[in-house]
């Protein structure tokens, strides 16, 4: 099987690697969008979670990460429910991990553990020790697949950077004892940099706040009301808006009826209609100079303003009038 990213390239895969691709849980995520309910007032708001899913996995694949952290990272995130971590603000849930909370329930209740066995490959071990994958994940503030690719993906898909600065970056990556770091460090400036624009510009735009607060407000009644159930959002956006449509509940489907992209919405603090506060999110990777690991904030005024910065909008939160 051949795949082909626009940031990563182009790369011949495995056949367990094609059968999980394959496989209903990764295929549903074709229809699950990152941003939750942010494409029905953008509709250029429309990474899915399959696309960042193959990215994480190629990103490993780049860095010379092994075929079971390659499985890990195509998988981190087949336990997304609709609308991803819309489901989040419904349940209040301040952490946004609703999914790592379901996520064993789903894999074993999938095809995921009879094709890993049939490749002679154990299941538990690659899945359910996350752990040991540290291309994949890494505590923040450091950099690791899946927080890269999100970053670039959605910065590259929304016009905020350039694919020629997108691979410039790529190219400063190292791996040093499992773990990723930055060669250069104007190439780590520019990484912060991005970083904080998909934190503050893009997740903390009025307007996809809106679309997700109200969409939680949706299905927080569909769920009170026995419109749907939790476990409906196991399905695709699309599935989840035709049952809450097909319900005929008046008051659902004037709640729907109101995200739209007409609807605008702008910061101010002194007459709002939200106050959002979400996950707290920085980045400080660490650069590789001259065999030397230090921290990018030790070397860069502009990092550790960029960091006190964001730090402080998310303390704070964001206030939204919908105009």
């Amino acid at each position: 099987m051949l795949v082909e990213d626009e940031l990563y390239g182009e790369y011949k895969l495995e056949k367990v690697l094609e059968e999980l691709i394959n496989s209903k849980p990764v295929q549903r995520l074709k229809g699950v969008h990152q941003g939750g309910a942010s494409y029905l007032v953008n509709e250029k708001w429309n990474v899915t979670r399959y696309e960042h899913s193959l990215g994480v996995m190629l990103l490993i694949r780049k860095l010379g990460g092994s075929l079971e952290e390659q499985i890990a990272g195509l998988l981190h995130d087949v336990s997304h429910t609709a609308f991803s971590h819309v489901i989040d603000g419904v349940l209040e849930n301040e952490a946004e991990d609703y999914h790592e909370h379901i996520f064993e329930r789903v894999l074993l209740e999938s095809e995921i553990p009879a094709i890993l066995k049939r490749h002679h490959l154990n299941y538990e071990c690659i899945l359910f020790e996350d752990s040991q994958w540290t291309l994949l994940e890494q505590p923040a503030p450091e950099l690791c697949a899946d927080r890269l690719d999100y970053t670039l993906r959605d910065m590259y898909r929304y016009g905020y950077i350039s694919l020629e600065e997108a691979h410039y970056f790529l190219e400063h990556l190292t791996v040093v004892e499992g773990r990723m770091y930055i060669s250069d460090f104007g190439a780590a400036e520019w990484f912060v940099k991005t970083y904080y624009r998909e934190v503050i510009d893009f997740f903390m735009e009025p307007l996809n706040i809106y679309a997700n607060d109200s969409f939680a407000k949706v299905l927080k009644r569909s769920l009170e009301k026995k419109l749907l159930h939790l476990d409906d959002l196991l399905g695709n956006d699309e599935e989840v808006l035709i049952k809450i449509r097909e319900s005929g509940d008046r008051e659902v489907q004037r709640l729907v009826e109101k995200i739209d992209h007409k609807v605008r919405a702008e910061e101010n603090r002194a007459d709002y209609d939200i106050h959002f506060k979400g996950k707290m999110r920085l980045i400080d990777p660490t650069v590789l100079i001259n065999s030397k690991l230090i921290r990018a904030s030790k070397l860069s005024e502009e990092v550790k303003n960029r960091g006190q910065k964001a730090y402080e909008k998310a303390k704070e939160g964001v206030y939204i009038k919908i105009l």
